[in-house]
């Protein structure tokens, strides 16, 4: 048992979650017939997917006094979410978002600046929702946002982790289009060695820190502070360093039906085993079948399988969890 799996919930989960606006049905945005209302915020993703898993979550943002806003603290809270630490900013928008559909993939249209999530600052830190909280999890898309959500992610994770109150989980969760200005690899990089618990994909650490990092043992190399690191491989496997070493395992076979959301969902998996006490292999087990559950759906969230089948799963030995893919 790790550290980090002795750790108390509620687990607070801070950042913004936005508006989506979908073309239903899927074509290209000019040539939509009608857009579907969504949302999607990388945080909110993983305190759903906590509170499926049963583990208490909070999320800690701020949105605009608008329907949007409205929707989404509704959408969120008929979860199973505790969204206490919800802000209303009488002055500044909810965030939002829009997809546009192509035959290369799908562009998606950031319109948060100026958001009411972007004018979160370190005050955060003694909302009751954060102060009170077992695990707080963050991600790379905050600091993106604004000065003040940058020094509010950095206000988190300034004492080391022997000093602080409760552990930090960090989500890499790198968007080019956030970061114009070119400052993403040092700033993730620094976010990243910082926290308790860091997850970045395979992908991810050679876009932001270079082609060399040919594996997760080479990320390893480049991030050997977190006292848990997890390094995602796509489709093919997730690696867990922890005091105890290496713990490898393969992703379950699943029919894609698109990507997005599933890093949060593992994200949140894997913490849910280790706040229930499960080993490292377990908890990454557990982060692959979340993971599904986002991946065969066209939304962020999608249900999880049933208990049974869940628990069958995280007991199947090696050769019965390869041959289930």
């Amino acid at each position: 048992m790790t550290a980090a799996s002795r750790v108390a919930p509620p687990v607070a989960c801070v950042g913004e979650t936005m508006a989506a606006l979908v073309p239903d049905p899927a074509a290209p945005l000019e040539e939509a017939a009608g857009l579907g209302v969504r949302i999607a915020g990388a945080e909110s993703n993983v305190a759903v997917y906590l509170a499926d898993h049963g583990v208490p979550a909070r999320w800690v943002s701020a949105l605009g006094d608008d329907p949007f806003g409205r929707r989404i603290r509704g959408e969120v809270a008929a979860a199973g979410v505790d969204v206490s630490g919800v802000r209303t900013d009488p002055e500044r928008p909810t965030g939002l978002l829009v997809k546009d559909p192509g035959p290369d993939g799908t562009r998606v249209h950031y319109y948060r600046r100026g958001s009411a999530a972007s004018a979160l600052t370190a005050d955060v830190l003694e909302e009751d929702a954060v102060r009170t909280a077992g695990l707080v999890h963050l991600s790379g898309i905050t600091p993106a946002l604004s000065p003040g959500c940058r020094g509010l992610v950095a206000a988190l994770l300034e004492p080391s982790p022997a000093e602080r109150s409760r552990p930090v989980s960090f989500d890499v969760n790198h968007r080019p289009a956030l970061w114009p200005d070119g400052t993403a690899p040092a700033v993730l990089l620094d976010l990243a060695r910082r926290a308790d618990i860091t997850f970045v994909g395979l992908d991810e650490a050679q876009a932001l820190w270079g082609e060399e990092l040919k594996d997760a043992e080479a990320v390893r190399e480049l991030l050997p502070e977190p006292g848990v690191l997890v390094v995602k491989d796509g489709a093919t496997d997730a690696t867990a360093f922890d005091a105890t070493g290496a713990h490898r395992v393969p992703a379950r076979r699943v029919d894609v039906v698109e990507p997005v959301g599933a890093g949060d969902a593992f994200a949140a998996g894997f913490l849910a085993g280790l706040l229930r006490g499960e080993s490292t292999v377990r908890a990454l087990r557990l982060g692959h079948i979340t993971a599904g559950a986002a991946l065969g759906v066209t939304g962020d969230h999608g249900p999880l399988p049933d208990p049974a089948r869940i628990a069958r799963l995280l007991d199947a030995t090696p050769e019965e969890w390869a041959g289930d893919r």
